[in-house]
């Protein structure tokens, strides 16, 4: 498990150090330590249950922590009320008024803060150009689309000029495409605002797509924190690797380690992985190799360091093939390929025989626990 680096408090928008939060017996949050910088998008990620909303509810201040601080802008907030945080939220069914026109629903955050009634409509006007919604001032929220209703939500959220801005799945009630298009106008808007976000999601997709870095979470810990990249490719632990995007993973045995390189044999075969992992792992113990369905290749059967194969399945995405490939030499079960195009639907159809080579980049290898 690897542990967020030590941000001093006054280089961040927001910092969380050593929070524990429990609810009755339940412990949502075991002494996480977490600094956001200035402009950060940061994604909180993980199944239900793993503390993210937790944290992101600390930050809003509708709860506090059992032990431990929360700061925003290096200033200690643990008592301070959420609507003296400056902070603006965004959740998941928008919580828009019904008897409110879009106009009033913006503004409404700037008249509870008493702001002078010429600069609420300036304001709103700026808001509503934002999120692309001018000349819809008088509508109401059911004369709206899903997607629309989103972008009031935002603009609400914006037009009081949070410190932070706090997201709590806002796309989960979203069709594919609409939610893909809103996700790069939040981003864009995000990054022309130099706006400091915390977005909760268990969607890897999103959490991939958006962050500058991300949370890994579970049990109320952070496993990883990296970017998207870093946790894609280098997952900390087995959790990780698991849980971050589609992988595959095939039984192993440890041959050797020297240096930075690792020998693992599956299948009859032998390939090299990074060695940080399994430091301290003895030759012959049992390892479970983690490797992306990209990194699997496909060649001929019997083709020299290759794994024997048969073709099972065949599903087709459009820009890709999955394949399920039955190999009784790495594991009980099916093993996912991906082949980038669509060849692979007229010229491995289920029933085929293949070599399966595994490209190591990006492969990760933890001991049998």
């Amino acid at each position: 498990m690897t542990t967020p680096a030590p941000t001093k408090a006054k280089d961040a928008a927001v910092t969380f150090d050593q929070v524990t939060k429990s609810f009755g017996e339940v412990r949502a949050l075991d002494n996480v330590s977490l600094a956001i910088p200035r402009g950060e998008f940061m994604t909180l990620l993980g199944p239900s249950g793993c503390g993210k909303t937790t944290l992101l509810k600390l930050a809003a201040g509708f709860l506090g922590p059992d032990s431990g601080s929360v700061s925003i802008g290096g200033k200690l907030v643990n008592d301070v009320p959420t609507y003296k945080r400056e902070i603006g939220m965004m959740f998941q069914n928008y919580a828009l008024f019904p008897h409110m026109s879009v106009a009033e629903n913006i503004a409404y955050g700037l008249k509870a803060r008493h702001v002078p009634r010429r600069e609420i409509r300036k304001r709103v006007t700026d808001a509503l150009a934002l999120v692309k919604l001018t000349g819809m001032d008088d509508r109401k929220p059911k004369q709206l689309s899903g997607g629309q209703q989103q972008r009031v939500a935002l603009a609400r959220a914006l037009v009081i000029n949070p410190t932070v801005l706090l997201l709590d799945e806002p796309f989960s009630a979203l069709d594919k495409n609409l939610r893909a298009s809103m996700q790069i106008e939040l981003r864009d808007i995000q990054r022309k605002l130099g706006l400091t976000t915390i977005f909760v999601t268990h969607d890897q997709s999103e959490a991939l797509s958006l962050s500058d870095r991300m949370a890994v979470m579970s049990e109320g810990k952070i496993r990883q924190l990296g970017t998207p990249l870093e946790v894609y490719r280098r997952p900390a632990d087995r959790f990780v690797a698991s849980f971050v995007g589609d992988t595959n993973r095939l039984r192993g045995e440890l041959v050797s380690v020297a240096a930075a390189d690792a020998v693992i044999a599956i299948g009859g075969v032998h390939i090299s992985v990074p060695a940080e992992l399994l430091s301290g792992a003895r030759a012959s113990t049992p390892v479970d190799l983690f490797v992306r369905p990209e990194r699997l290749r496909l060649g001929a059967p019997g083709e020299a360091g290759t794994m024997a194969g048969q073709i099972v399945a065949q599903t087709y995405h459009g820009g890709h093939v999955d394949l399920q490939i039955a190999c009784r030499a790495c594991s009980g079960d099916l093993l996912l390929v991906r082949s980038s195009g669509d060849q692979a639907m007229i010229h491995l159809p289920p029933g085929t025989a293949v070599g399966i080579s595994i490209d190591v980049d990006g492969c990760a290898a933890f001991p049998l626990t």
